[in-house]
């Protein structure tokens, strides 16, 4: 009787203790779930900044203008303005469905952590933007007192929401239906007996896109430049003796791209480039009489070479910035250098299109 006095009592607490081990092993039994999940979900999407980061390969603009059009129309005929039109419709396209779609309004991960993608879609929707207005206010208008087309209105609208929105409106709804606008204007556009949407290959109107895209590349070029930093004079007022600015402004500047965004501004630069490339490429096509009149379609072509290089594969895993001829390579700077190249030969197609 006394053994089993003392046994019973050692039995319960030994079972009381079996049954907190037991609840214990299942609390953290979840806890364990819920860490390897979040491990894999990690891990997964390591993997997926990876593929995501490797963006968009160029595409051929005969072959993409050729399928839309294929959709529209049963004839073989090409029409003025179709090639520049269809382009911009498929780099609206590139932007929201390449690998994992449009990042810059992402607000999870692996989206929310990566930054090369995003800078790359904001420098293509600049251009965008600026062949949407080019669009709107010049290809599609006999005249500056002539009414503008609807649909660019709307798509030039719906490509200026701000790229970082995610809701109320998220950005990607808006430039769906932007793609949208354009694909009616160019179904109008080859519709034989439809007369309301028109595209006017002029020079004074390449011209018009060509001002906007010579300040565009002139600023990334500086912005590239300055990665190593370096002192500058101010020219601001340079070439006018009673030029004046509203506030005085130092003689000298220190112009230097931050550590933390010199990789932004290359692959903002590389964005940009990427449409420009194609784009021009489109108004080779559609303003082929214009240049052949102007003996300006090697400028064009040229052009063309020099934004193929900003393009070609970047072997480093990252973007260096080494100092002038230093040891260490730096990529800003050859950038600079392709696009500083192409902005030459902009101004000097420009100026050859002004000359009667």
């Amino acid at each position: 009787m006394v053994v089993k006095a003392v046994v019973r009592p050692f039995a319960r607490t030994k079972g009381w203790f079996r049954e907190m081990s037991e609840a214990r092993q299942g609390r953290f039994g979840w806890l364990r779930g819920i860490f390897w999940l979040a491990i894999v979900y990690l891990v997964a999407s390591v993997f997926l900044g990876v593929w995501w980061s490797w963006g968009a390969s160029e595409f051929d603009v005969n072959t993409a203008t050729e399928e839309r059009l294929s959709l529209l129309t049963d004839t073989d005929q090409t029409y003025t303005g179709s090639y520049t039109t269809a382009t911009l419709i498929e780099l609206g396209d590139i932007l929201l469905s390449k690998p994992g779609g449009f990042l810059s309004n992402d607000m999870t991960p692996p989206g929310i952590w990566l930054d090369n993608q995003p800078n790359w879609e904001y420098g293509m929707l600049i251009q965008i933007r600026d062949m949407s207005k080019a669009l709107r206010e010049a290809f599609s208008r006999s005249q500056s007192q002539s009414t503008e087309d609807q649909q660019l209105a709307r798509a030039e609208s719906r490509f200026n929401v701000d790229h970082n929105n995610w809701i109320m409106p998220a950005a990607e709804d808006e430039y769906e239906k932007g793609i949208a606008a354009l694909e009616d204007y160019l179904a109008r556009l080859v519709d034989a007996d439809s007369t309301n949407a028109q595209f006017y290959a002029r020079s004074d109107n390449l011209r018009y896109w060509l001002r906007t895209v010579e300040t565009r590349l002139g600023s990334l070029s500086q912005r590239l430049s300055a990665s190593v930093g370096q002192r500058r004079l101010n020219t601001d007022l340079a070439g006018e003796n009673e030029a004046s600015q509203s506030t005085a402004a130092p003689k000298e500047l220190e112009v230097k791209t931050s550590f933390w965004e010199r990789d932004d501004v290359f692959y903002e630069a590389r964005g940009s480039t990427f449409a420009i490339l194609h784009l021009m490429k489109a108004i080779e096509k559609d303003f082929g009489s214009v240049l052949d009149k102007k003996n300006a379609r090697v400028s064009v072509q040229q052009i063309i070479r020099e934004l193929e290089g900003t393009q070609e594969f970047v072997w480093s895993p990252m973007i260096l910035n080494g100092k002038g001829f230093g040891f260490v390579a730096n990529h800003s700077l050859v950038m600079a250098s392709y696009i500083s190249r192409a902005n030459a030969a902009l101004i000097d197609l420009r100026e050859l299109l002004a000359q009667g």
